[in-house]
């Protein structure tokens, strides 16, 4: 059953649900995918002289904790880019580690890999680089003219629009008819304006391009729909 707060919406033949969380459920996986969680990324920064609060570790996967105990998710399915650096899981903190470590007991968890995770190759932390789920190819990164359903992250997408005048930006999906790039998850990650030619370049082959923004709000969520690009022109 998909949370009320999740928008749904059909993809692949699948039904899938979006959060403001950026956490997508795979209703019939009765799985919770993320992309992006970069989790240890403030202990990069201060190790290079820019001195973070040490807590982005935390606020990401407390949130995450809150999307499995919402959906009821049974499996969660980690797209890529999973710490900031392939140090990154030594340098959990006890208490993120903790949380980290309950999540992946109460769930089946699959990490795959993505190009920050095998950053300085010495250390690289374990993952698959890619699975395919009933049809749907999951990875990192889209793949240049892939023709196939697929799933990845990546590109941090983000959309933003002006409402009662004032321009408003929010993480978001980006999907074509048979690819959707998920939002990044992570507490510190920032954004690529959804509309980048890289964004729309790595969707191709495709005749649609829009950007999938869940709206929080009052009863069932919402997904609002921004055409980005159509047969060749950018919309």
């Amino acid at each position: 059953m998909v949370p009320v707060s999740f928008a749904p919406f059909g993809f692949a033949g699948q039904e899938f649900a979006l959060a403001p969380s950026r956490a997508l459920y795979w209703a019939e996986e009765r799985a919770l995918l993320v992309a992006d969680l970069h989790l240890e990324k403030a202990s990069w920064y201060a190790a290079r002289g820019s001195m973070l609060p040490p807590y982005d570790s935390r606020e990401t996967l407390g949130r995450f904790a809150e999307a499995i105990r919402e959906t009821g998710a049974v499996r969660v399915l980690c797209l890529g880019d999973n710490f900031h650096d392939s140090h990154g899981p030594a340098r959990l903190e006890p208490h993120a580690a903790g949380m980290l470590d309950a999540l992946m007991r109460a769930v089946d968890w699959v990490w795959i890999t993505g190009n920050h995770d095998i950053k300085d190759t010495a250390a690289a932390a374990p993952g698959l680089p890619e699975l395919t789920v009933r049809g749907i190819a999951l990875r990192h990164e889209a793949r240049p003219g892939e023709t196939g359903p697929e799933l990845s992250g990546h590109f941090h997408p983000k959309f933003s629009v002006t409402a009662r005048g004032r321009r408003v930006a929010r993480p978001c999906a980006v999907a074509s008819e048979n690819r959707l790039i998920l939002p990044a998850f992570g507490a510190l990650t920032g954004g690529m304006n959804a509309a980048d030619p890289a964004i729309l370049a790595a969707l191709q082959p495709a005749r649609v391009i829009d950007a999938l923004v869940a709206v929080a709000g009052s009863g069932a969520g919402k997904l609002a729909r921004f055409p980005l690009w159509r047969g060749g022109q950018a919309a």
